[in-house]
């Protein structure tokens, strides 16, 4: 009982209040400053208020303190037609349609409304930038290993055909 007290003590001490407002997240922000990577997570997938609430740190991460990188755990060749949408290289006429590919497991994580709501505002944010300033986004994981090695093979077949 007495760690329970503490930790709550602990907890108490260091938590810091959300009120639904942008400057909620001032503190976390003042600490990720300087910070070559910056680590974002949730305590459950599929929860509508995690995925606002990363939205609007990543926002804040690229408006204020010039992250050129996002990140997430998406299936790689599915993120990558994001980020053609987002920095203007080809392909879809809207953020819902750069959404696309995700068909599979986990569909839901990032085929929402927040996602596609930041997808248009990071490919408007892009708009109003050179293209070695703009903010990209990747994803890092191999859900589908064979399309991403299919992906693979296409992307050497333009560069590299040898």
């Amino acid at each position: 009982m007495a760690d329970a007290r503490s930790s709550l003590a602990s907890v108490q001490r260091h938590a810091l209040p959300l009120n639904g407002h942008s400057g909620d997240y001032d503190a976390l922000l003042a600490k990720a400053a300087n910070r070559q990577f910056i680590l974002l997570g949730e305590a459950s997938h599929g929860t509508h208020d995690f995925y606002a609430a990363r939205a609007e740190i990543t926002r804040r991460l690229i408006q204020e303190q010039g992250i050129d990188a996002v990140i997430i755990e998406g299936d790689w060749p599915d993120v990558y037609r994001i980020n053609r949408f987002v920095r203007g290289l080809d392909g879809d006429a809207s953020a819902r349609e750069a959404l696309g590919d995700f068909e599979r497991f986990p569909l839901w994580m990032w085929r929402n409304t927040v996602m596609e709501s930041f997808i248009k505002w990071l490919q408007n944010w892009n708009t109003q930038r050179a293209r070695a300033q703009q903010t990209g986004i990747y994803g890092m994981d191999l859900y589908s290993m064979y399309r991403s090695a299919d992906a693979v093979v296409t992307y050497l077949d333009k560069v590299d055909p040898a």
